[in-house]
């Protein structure tokens, strides 16, 4: 799959996902088959590009190409801008975020409630192109709700403002994350248009990958909170795709390791105190996918992972979290894979 001069070595892409897909998320998932990973949102709003916080989003220091950012907004003029600006930073292809369901960002007409405006997307998608010298890409739900379907109506506007990859997530806007991810409007929007189509929603294992490729013909899939705590899902999904058959799990040294790199990348990157803080949310969804399965073999297990969440989230040192958090994963017999 091409986007603009870039070839994407594999069709598996790593959502972008507020507090989550920072930079060491991303070169970590990355390293584990991610063939793209897209940042975290950046807003279009001036006053905030020199917080801390977008500061730190557009921090790429290390990161192989393409460097794909989310950008937000709902002003025609200020998306161009921030499309400039974060080409200026050193993103490699624009993301335009269509798709976010969260209330504070739909409150403000932003997000996947801009669906519900097809001159004002049509006004968004044509200011950034025009922009910026980089590949643009477009990310939307199926419509604002259910009764309200318009995917093919904004992929129709996309292609002919000349965006040049479509990411769809299966549920609308009012549907958030609940209930199950829908596949036919995908499936319909890709018959329908002539550029890479990338089918979001509901990804979490490499036989549901397959199955969603299959069923949309999609060009690449996009996974979200498949990968959380869980980063060598893309290898495992590549595995499969390319020989039919699930790779082992991954082994107890191996799962420590990663552990333990990705929880110091997260310390170098914010610092102890932020970095501590966003280390718990990523211990806890390791815990949750490798001892979900485990609650059958060992009925303690599931109070013990609780307890250990809740002594961490406690802690405030990043050397003794790190300790505590390596030692317990260390101290299981064998570490089931989700």
């Amino acid at each position: 799959m091409k986007i603009g001069p870039y070839t994407l070595e594999n069709p598996l892409i790593l959502a972008p996902m507020a507090g989550i897909t920072d930079r060491p998320f991303r070169m970590l998932c990355r390293e584990q088959g991610a063939a793209l990973a897209i940042s975290e949102m950046v807003t279009s709003q001036k006053h905030l590009w020199h917080s801390r916080k977008t500061q730190l989003r557009l921090d790429h220091t290390g990161e192989i190409s393409p460097r794909s950012v989310q950008i937000a907004g709902t002003d025609p003029v200020q998306m161009a801008e921030a499309a400039q600006f974060n080409v200026d930073n050193g993103a490699q292809i624009i993301d335009i975020n269509m798709g976010c369901p969260a209330k504070k960002v739909c409150r403000v007409m932003a997000g996947s409630a801009l669906m519900r405006d097809e001159s004002l997307v049509a006004d968004i998608l044509k200011a950034v192109v025009s922009a910026v010298d980089v590949p643009v890409t477009l990310k939307i739900r199926t419509g604002w709700d259910r009764d309200n379907r318009n995917a093919l109506n904004i992929a129709n506007i996309a292609v002919a403002e000349g965006i040049q990859a479509l990411t769809i997530h299966g549920r609308s806007r009012a549907c958030a994350f609940k209930g199950k991810a829908e596949y036919e409007t995908i499936a319909e929007v890709k018959s329908h248009i002539n550029i890479p189509v990338i089918a979001n929603g509901d990804i979490v294992s490499p036989e549901k990958a397959a199955m969603v490729l299959k069923q949309t013909s999609a060009d690449a899939i996009m996974i979200g909170r498949g990968a959380q705590g869980r980063p060598w899902i893309f290898r495992e999904i590549l595995h499969y795709l390319e020989h039919g058959k699930k790779l082992p799990d991954p082994g107890k040294k191996e799962v420590i390791l990663l552990l333990n790199k990705h929880l110091k990348s997260l310390y170098d990157f914010y610092g102890e105190v932020a970095g501590v803080r966003i280390a718990r949310k990523h211990i806890g969804w390791y815990c949750k996918h490798l001892f979900n399965q485990s609650v059958e073999t060992n009925s303690g297990i599931t109070a013990e992972v609780e307890s250990f969440r809740k002594k961490i989230n406690n802690v405030e040192s990043a050397e003794i979290q790190l300790e505590k958090t390596i030692k317990f994963f260390a101290s299981r017999g064998r570490l089931p894979a989700a």
